[in-house]
């Protein structure tokens, strides 16, 4: 499986945001990984900080990730849903992704919401992941 990542010069520089333009997967098959978020064992939320959940949601999506035999790298998209979104969660968010993926983040939308299933959740985030053939 590889991942071409393509960042048209004509269009911004989102990796600072924490994602690229378009990300081709070859080779392999999807596979779907449901909302994860700031949840411990009990599925309760861990914190009321927004930090501590985004670092704890991408952990459990590393946790689900590893279940299947995969790794972030496999990892093609993710959809991202912040509660009352602003610059400094997108700061938190984009600094979580270069954690992650350094420089070659996966394909991303973020989407700012109302709330989410909990009440006290502030973020989540599903992803697509390509198994290779």
């Amino acid at each position: 499986m590889s991942r071409i990542i393509t960042n048209p010069a004509v269009l911004h520089d989102p990796v600072p945001f924490g994602y690229s333009h378009v990300v081709e997967a070859t080779g392999g098959n999807p596979v779907f990984i449901a909302g994860q978020y700031g949840s411990g064992d009990d599925g309760q939320v861990v914190s009321p900080g927004f930090a501590e959940q985004v670092e704890r949601a991408f952990a459990n999506l590393g946790t689900a990730l590893t279940a299947v035999g995969l790794t972030f790298e496999h990892v093609v998209r993710v959809g991202t849903y912040v509660v009352d979104h602003d610059a400094d969660k997108l700061h938190v968010l984009a600094g979580q992704v270069e954690r992650t993926w350094g420089d070659r983040p996966p394909a991303q939308t973020l989407i700012g919401v109302a709330s989410l299933a909990l009440p006290d959740m502030l973020f989540e985030i599903d992803a697509v992941a390509i198994r290779p053939a």
